[in-house]
């Protein structure tokens, strides 16, 4: 059964492949990796353009170095073979080659050191920053907090765009429907303003995550408990693309990230139409819901924020994440529901500085009302979540 059905995307990605389609074209993404790309992607801030330059200066000196140790090597064996009459020496020590292969090591060492260094302790230098953002690792997605400068106050979460039902093999998924960006685009791109100084605070909230630009010359990995930071100065307007680089669990692959670097005019109009997004989705926390209201939004919040890991039907992942479809904490007092999102356990991370207290109600109702669940306290209202926090 397992043969036939392989035999058969086999046979249908040949058919697709045959009949041309447009959408096997490989082409370049727009700020992520390009066709046939055979070193870094092309620069935007003067770090990445050091790097860039250090890379091929140290390819230089180790080919040279390649080039003289085996060009000698290689004529000794040649020239001197005991075939053309050559016998072999019988000295045992020489200072002067010993000295020479002493300092000559050593002053190619200094020589790529000195240049290197610079650029790290420029690449450390997170000083007098015009713009700082908090980026939070969670699985899998990450979370924006535009902590000082223009935008201030601003918070929002970025998770993969690409559509749950194109990810997967060539002949299962719809591939037609992919784009160039397929799985490096999100939602909510993170937004900065040309020629600024931009430093980045990274943390995690449950496993390791990695904060890069390959663009930026940025990578800077998050980690739970701790606060590491990173810095760039975009040159160029445009988008730019990175993902997760470290493996943060099943959902690794699909945890990008995106920068759109932007005029300051156009900046300031992003700031201003953020921040009354904000306040129009800010919900008041004493609002009465009704079931029905809760269910809907609550179904948008799972599938946004629960569903990598607890699946669309309320299953789980056997071995990794509990099944809620039948579960005694959902089908349970509503108390223990509440304080888990709250607080997490296990697996389970914090979803208090997530999700608000209107969303964290709304998809616990969710829950309780969906598959087979039946819960008898069948709904959590936000005021509730708000007294809980306390």
């Amino acid at each position: 059964m397992k043969l036939a059905k392989r035999l058969q995307s086999l046979m249908l990605a040949a058919s697709l492949l045959a009949a041309g389609m447009p959408s096997w074209a490989v082409v370049d993404s727009q700020g992520g990796p390009a066709v046939r790309q055979m070193t870094f992607q092309p620069p935007v801030t003067r770090i990445a353009e050091e790097i860039n330059s250090l890379h091929n200066l140290m390819l230089i000196i180790c080919l040279v170095i390649f080039v003289a140790v085996f060009g000698v090597m290689f004529y000794s064996i040649i020239k001197h073979r005991k075939s053309a009459g050559h016998k072999p020496a019988t000295f045992h020590e020489s200072t002067a080659v010993e000295i020479a292969w002493t300092i000559v090591p050593f002053l190619i060492v200094i020589g790529m050191a000195l240049p290197a260094t610079k650029t790290v302790v420029a690449m450390k230098d997170t000083s007098n920053a015009d713009i700082t953002i908090k980026a939070t690792g969670m699985q899998w997605k990450w979370g924006y907090d535009y902590l000082k400068g223009d935008g201030e106050g601003i918070s929002f979460l970025s998770a993969l765009a690409t559509p749950r039902e194109q990810v997967g093999a060539p002949g299962i998924a719809p591939v037609g429907n992919r784009n160039d960006n397929y799985l490096i685009e999100v939602d909510n791109p993170v937004v900065v303003p040309v020629n600024k100084k931009v430093r980045i605070v990274t943390t995690a909230n449950d496993v390791i995550h990695g904060w890069t630009i390959p663009a930026f010359g940025v990578k800077q990995d998050a980690i739970p408990g701790f606060v590491r930071d990173t810095w760039f100065r975009a040159e160029k307007i445009g988008t730019y693309r990175g993902q997760c680089v470290e493996l943060c669990g099943k959902e690794h692959a699909f945890m990008p990230i995106v920068v759109n670097v932007v005029s300051d005019e156009d900046y300031k109009k992003w700031v201003d139409g953020k921040k009354k997004e904000m306040a129009a989705k800010a919900d008041d926390p004493n609002k009465t819901w009704t079931v029905d209201e809760l269910k809907q939004r609550g179904e948008k919040i799972y599938a946004a924020n629960c569903v990598a890991c607890h699946q669309a039907t309320g299953k789980g992942v056997p071995g990794a994440f509990p099944a809620l479809d039948g579960s005694a904490v959902v089908n349970g007092p509503k108390a223990g529901q509440i304080n888990i999102l709250l607080n997490g356990k296990n697996a389970m991370p914090s979803w208090k500085n997530t999700l608000s207290d209107t969303d964290i109600a709304a998809v616990i109702t969710y829950t309780r009302n969906n598959w087979s669940n039946k819960a008898q306290e069948n709904i959590v209202q936000p005021a509730e979540v708000l007294a809980a926090r306390k």
